[in-house]
């Protein structure tokens, strides 16, 4: 499903439209969180638009881990053409097969990545281990209506042999999950299908 034409798309789509308004509102509270001179991981990251938002607002380094090396090329070409080629990377791994293979970062960034796996809860808590400071993820809402849509977009793969599939997870347990890894709750904010939460090192 993610191949390149999907990352291209992705990367035009951004150029044309920038983040959408919950992603705006990602970067606002990973910004609150101060830093400046940090090290960003944006785990599942694509094109890499969240990250260089936030190289963009001060961070000094960044990386983006996929698991599809389709978006490598275009998640690039973005870095090129906003000057910060010499201050990000990308990195075809799997942070939970091979977690040791990924340095902690002062911000860690999963945007709509949780849903994309059965075993979410179990990256959530691979990505707050390797948060120093902050971690932003989003995923879709878990509600009746939602759920049902989903259920529908999952039939619809099946029937063209799709082996994708998309997954809601309990925001409580997405939140439980880091805070076993000595994270608390700062921020939690939604949209009409997807929401996100903040979470911070307890210090």
């Amino acid at each position: 499903m993610f191949k390149p034409r999907f990352a291209r798309r992705s990367l035009r789509r951004y150029k044309e439209k920038g983040l959408d308004q919950l992603e705006r509102r990602m970067v606002e509270s990973a910004v609150e969180g101060g830093f400046e001179g940090a090290r960003v991981l944006e785990i599942g990251g694509g094109i890499g638009a969240i990250q260089a938002e936030l190289l963009q607002a001060g961070a000094e380094r960044g990386e983006v881990v996929e698991l599809v090396s389709a978006y490598e090329p275009y998640a690039r070409e973005l870095a090129r053409e906003r000057g910060l080629e010499e201050r990000t990377s990308f990195r075809v791994a799997d942070v939970l097969e091979d977690p040791d293979i990924v340095e902690p970062a002062d911000v860690v960034v999963m945007n709509r990545v949780v849903c994309c796996s059965p075993d979410g809860i179990e990256l959530t808590a691979a990505a707050a281990r390797l948060a120093r400071g902050t971690l932003v993820l989003s995923f879709p809402r878990d509600t009746v209506w939602m759920r049902a849509g989903i259920g529908l977009l999952n039939g619809g793969y099946w029937l063209i042999r799709r082996s994708f599939r998309v997954f809601v997870h309990s925001p409580d347990a997405l939140v439980a999950a880091a805070e076993a890894e000595g994270l608390r709750l700062a921020v939690r904010g939604r949209g009409l299908a997807w929401e996100f939460l903040t979470l911070q090192r307890a210090t």
